[in-house]
C-alpha cells in the first residue's frame, strides 16, 4: 500500500497562478528603500561628522548673511538719512544763519525783529533829518562850503549806516537769536497766510451729493503759526542746530536725546501732512523745499 501524503492545513486555495510566491520571494521582489528627511535628526547627525557638509552650511549661511547685510545696506541708501537734508537754497540759508560766517551770495538777516526795508527807510529819514540847510539868500551863500558841508555829511551817513548795520547784524548775536531769525523765515516761507495765493489746492476727494455743503472759511488774520508745514520747517531747523552741535560734542547725552525726541515728533507731523494732504502741492513743497528723504517719516527711525 503506497503511503499515504497528509497536506499542511495552512495553505491557501489554488489562484490559478503555477508560480507559488514565497515570503522571501515578495522580499526579493519589492524590497523596501529607507528615505531620510533633509531635517531630520539623522541627516544632522550624519552632517555632524562629515566635515565636507559642514563646511558647505557654513559657506551657504555665510553667503546668506552677507546677501542680507547688501541688501539692508541697499534699502538704508534708497531712503537716506532722517537727519541730514539736501543742500536746497532754503536750507542753505538756515546754515547760513547759524553758523558764524555763512557763505558768500546769501545775506544776513538783522537781528532784533528788524526787518531790511525798515533799517533803509529809517537811515534815508534821518539822512534827510540831518542834511544841511542851504542858505536863501544866494547872494552871500558860499557854494564851497556848501559842498564842503554836503561831502561831509554824505560821509558821516555812510558811516552811520555801516555802524547801524554792523549793531543789528546777526552775526553779533547769539545762538537763541539765530534759531528765532530762522524761525520767522520758516513762518514766511511756509506760513499758508503766503502759500494759499501761490500753490494749488490738494486734490479734492470723491463728492457726495447727499452730503452737506460746508460753510466757507473765514479768511486768516496774521501770519500762520500752527500749520503742520511751518511746525515741521521749524523743527528741521531746530534739528539742523542740534546735529551741528553734536558734531563736536559726542558726549552730550541730554542733546542727543532732544535730537531724537525732534526727529520723531517731525515724523509724526510729516506722515499726518502727507495724509491729510494725499500727497498735494503743499506736501510736496515742502519735502524739496527742505530736502528732506523718505527716511524723515518712513518706517521706524533708530538713531
Amino acid at each position: 500500500m503506497p503511503p499515504r501524503l497528509t497536506l499542511q492545513p495552512s495553505l491557501k486555495a489554488f489562484t490559478g497562478s503555477s508560480h507559488v510566491q514565497t515570503p522571501f520571494a515578495a522580499l526579493a521582489l519589492n524590497p523596501s528603500k529607507t528615505t531620510v528627511r533633509a531635517g531630520s535628526a539623522e541627516t544632522r547627525e550624519r552632517k555632524r561628522h562629515d566635515p565636507f557638509a559642514t563646511a558647505q552650511s557654513r559657506q551657504r549661511k555665510a553667503a546668506n548673511l552677507s546677501r542680507q547685510q547688501a541688501l539692508e545696506a541697499e534699502r538704508d541708501a534708497s531712503l537716506g538719512d532722517p537727519i541730514e537734508t539736501e543742500p536746497t537754497p532754503f536750507i542753505q540759508q538756515i546754515k547760513s544763519q547759524l553758523e558764524l560766517q555763512g557763505p558768500a551770495g546769501i545775506e544776513a538777516k538783522p537781528n532784533h525783529f528788524i526787518k531790511p526795508e525798515e533799517i533803509q527807510e529809517t537811515l534815508e529819514f534821518s539822512k534827510d533829518l540831518t542834511s544841511p540847510i542851504s542858505d536863501v539868500n544866494r547872494n552871500i551863500a558860499d557854494p564851497q562850503l556848501e559842498k564842503e558841508s554836503m561831502e561831509g555829511h554824505e560821509e558821516e551817513a555812510l558811516k552811520t549806516e555801516e555802524a547801524i548795520r554792523r549793531i543789528v547784524n546777526i552775526n553779533n548775536g547769539n545762538t537763541k537769536d539765530r534759531l528765532r531769525v530762522n524761525i520767522q523765515n520758516c513762518i514766511e516761507t511756509f506760513g499758508r497766510h503766503n502759500t494759499d495765493t501761490t500753490l494749488p489746492p490738494k486734490p479734492t476727494a470723491v463728492s457726495n451729493q447727499s452730503g452737506t455743503e460746508l460753510p466757507e472759511k473765514t479768511p486768516r488774520v496774521g501770519p500762520d503759526t500752527g500749520s503742520p508745514e511751518v511746525q515741521a520747517a521749524v523743527l528741521t531747523s531746530k534739528i539742523l542746530n542740534l546735529s551741528r552741535h553734536l558734531q563736536t560734542s559726542n558726549k552730550d547725552k541730554h542733546n542727543k536725546r532732544n535730537l531724537r525726541l525732534l526727529v520723531h515728533k517731525r515724523q509724526k507731523l510729516l506722515r499726518y501732512l502727507r495724509r491729510k494732504e494725499r500727497g498735494g502741492p503743499r506736501w510736496q513743497n515742502l519735502m524739496q523745499t527742505l530736502g528732506l528723504s523718505d527716511a524723515a517719516w518712513k518706517e521706524e527711525i533708530s538713531m
